[in-house]
C-alpha cells in the first residue's frame, strides 16, 4: 500500500518509554533480529518472536517506508557441538539440517525471509578483528580458556536489563571460571578443546561468543546507527546487553531502539524443555491452519504473555475461517479505495506501540459492517469496507482464501464418527478416526464451538 510514511512508536527496552521509530534514513528502515541457534526444530516461542518482527516489517513496508530485515543464524555453538557429538555427526550436518527445518517452519506460518541471513561461521574473520580491537583498547583480557570483556570498563552497562553493573555483580551466579575479573564479565573468544570446531585467532585456535557473533554480523550488514534491533523478552539480558557493550567498547553507535516480544506461555507457565511444554512449530503447523498461530499471535499485545492451549489456537482457526468466508463472499466485488475512517483508525493502533489486538477489532467490525451492507445490497458502502479489510489483512500478513474446502462425504462420516467415539468417552477410537481422516489429508480443528475439518497443508 503506497500511503503517507507510519510515525510509529514503540515502547524501548533501553529507556523504559514508547518513543516514535525515527530512521536513520528517511524514508528507510534498517532492522536486525536475532534468528535461531540450529540444533533443533524451532517452538511455537520462536514462531511467535518471528511472526511479531514479521508484522512489524509488513506494517512498515504497506505504510510506505523500505525495510532492510536482517536475522542471523547461530551455526556454531555449544548446543551443537554437544547435539553433533551425540548423534556422530558434524556440526556443519546439525546445522544445516535444524536450518532448513527453521526456514520451512517460517514458510509454513507466513514469515516472510529476510533480506539478509548471515550464517556466523561466514564472520568469524570480522570477529577475530572485533576482539582484538577491544583488547587494544582495553576493554577485554585473555585467559587460560579464552578471551573475555570486562564489563567494568563500559560505560552504562546494564542499560537494558535496567540494573547498574554492582547489582549486577551482586546477583551474578558464582561461575567455574575463578580466573574471570568479575562474574558478569563475558567470553568474547572460546579456545578449542580436542575435537572442537576451530578457527585460528592471535589467542589459539578456538571460536566466537555467542554475544559476539550478533554485533559483528548487524554492524557490518547495517551499519552504525541501524534503526531497529529486536528479539524476545529472554534475549534483553545478557545477550543483548553484551552486543551492546562490544559496540560501545570499539566506538561505534549501535541500534537506536530496542523491541522485545513477551514469552510463550501454557497453562500459565512459561515454554521450555525442561517444564516439560516445549510444543515444536512443526508439530503446530501440523495440526492446524498456520494462519491461526499468526492469528493468534496478533491477538495480543506483543510485550505481553501470550497462552498456547488447543482452545485458543482452535478459536483463532475459527477467526480465520470467518475471514476467508468474507473473502469468498466479497470476492467478486469491484477493487476500490479502502474506506479512509476504517484505514485512519486502524494505522492509530498500530502505530501506538503495534497495538494488534487493537487493529483485529477494526477489521471484524469492517467485516460486521460490510456484511450488513451486502445483506441490505448496499455494495456502494461494502466496496470501500471490504477492500479494508483486505488492506488491513495485507499489513498484518493475514492471508485470506477464497477457495472453499469440498470435504469428501466419507470424511465428513469420520469426523461425525469421532465425535460420536468422544461424547462415548471411547477416546482409542476417536484418535483411530482422526489419525485416518489426517492420513487422508485433512486436519480437524476442535474448538468450543465445534470441529471443523480442513484441508491439510
Amino acid at each position: 500500500m503506497a500511503s503517507v510514511v507510519a510515525v510509529i512508536r514503540l515502547h524501548d527496552t533501553a529507556t523504559g518509554t514508547t518513543v516514535p521509530l525515527e530512521p536513520r534514513d528517511p524514508g528507510k528502515v534498517s532492522m536486525y533480529v536475532c534468528g535461531p541457534t540450529v540444533y533443533g526444530p524451532p517452538h511455537v516461542g520462536h514462531g511467535r518472536m518471528a511472526l511479531v518482527f514479521d508484522v512489524v516489517r509488513r506494517y512498515l513496508e504497506w505504510s510506505g517506508l523500505e525495510v532492510f530485515f536482517v536475522s542471523n543464524v547461530t551455526d556454531i555453538d555449544d548446543k551443537i557441538i554437544e547435539k553433533a557429538n551425540a548423534e556422530g555427526r558434524s556440526t556443519t550436518a546439525v546445522a544445516e539440517q535444524y536450518e532448513a527445518e527453521w526456514f520451512d517452519a517460517m514458510e509454513a506460518i507466513g514469515v516472510a525471509r529476510p533480506t539478509h541471513s548471515p550464517r556466523a561461521t561466514e564472520w568469524v574473520d570480522q570477529m577475530v578483528d572485533l576482539i582484538a580491537d577491544l583488547i587494544e583498547r582495553g576493554h577485554a583480557y585473555e585467559l587460560s580458556d579464552g578471551v573475555y570483556l570486562e564489563v567494568s570498563t563500559i560505560e552504562g552497562y546494564g542499560q537494558l536489563a535496567r540494573q547498574d553493573v554492582e547489582s549486577l555483580q551482586a546477583g551474578a551466579r558464582i561461575e567455574a571460571n575463578a580466573e574471570k575479573r568479575s562474574p558478569v564479565d563475558f567470553v568474547l573468544w572460546k579456545k578449542s578443546k580436542e575435537g572442537e570446531p576451530s578457527w585460528p585467532s592471535p589467542w589459539g585456535g578456538g571460536r566466537p561468543g555467542w554475544h559476539t557473533e550478533c554485533v559483528v554480523m548487524s554492524l557490518g550488514l547495517l551499519g552504525d546507527d541501524f534503526d531497529l534491533h529486536g528479539g524476545g523478552i529472554d534475549l534483553r539480558f545478557p545477550h543483548h546487553e553484551n552486543e551492546r557493550a562490544q559496540a560501545i567498547g570499539i566506538g561505534r553507535p549501535f541500534a537506536r531502539l530496542w523491541m522485545h516480544n513477551g514469552f510463550v506461555e501454557v497453562e500459565g507457565e512459561k515454554m521450555s524443555k525442561s517444564l516439560g511444554n516445549f510444543v515444536n512449530l512443526p508439530d503446530l503447523v501440523a495440526n492446524t491452519d498456520p494462519r491461526a498461530y499468526r492469528m493468534l499471535v496478533l491477538r495480543s499485545h506483543y510485550r505481553s504473555p501470550m497462552e498456547v492451549t488447543k482452545d485458543s489456537i482452535a478459536d483463532a482457526r475459527q477467526a480465520v475461517a470467518r475471514l476467508d468466508a468474507f473473502a469468498r463472499r466479497t470476492a467478486d466485488l469491484p477493487d476500490v479505495d479502502p474506506a479512509p475512517e476504517v484505514i485512519e483508525q486502524f494505522r492509530a493502533l498500530m502505530d501506538e506501540d503495534l497495538n494488534t489486538a487493537g487493529a483485529l477489532d477494526v477489521v471484524f467490525r469492517a467485516v460486521r459492517a460490510a456484511h450488513q451492507a451486502l445483506d441490505m445490497d448496499d455494495d456502494e458502502s461494502a466496496e470501500p469496507l471490504s477492500a479494508a479489510v483486505r488492506s488491513m489483512c495485507g499489513a498484518v500478513g493475514l492471508e485470506l482464501s477464497e477457495e472453499p474446502d469440498e470435504v469428501p462425504e466419507e470424511i465428513v462420516a469420520k469426523a461425525q464418527a469421532r465425535e460420536d467415539a468422544r461424547a462415548a468417552k471411547d477416546f482409542a477410537t476417536a484418535d483411530r478416526l482422526r489419525d485416518e481422516i489426517q492420513a487422508a489429508g485433512w486436519v480437524l480443528d476442535d474448538g468450543p464451538s465445534g470441529t471443523t475439518v480442513r484441508r491439510g497443508n
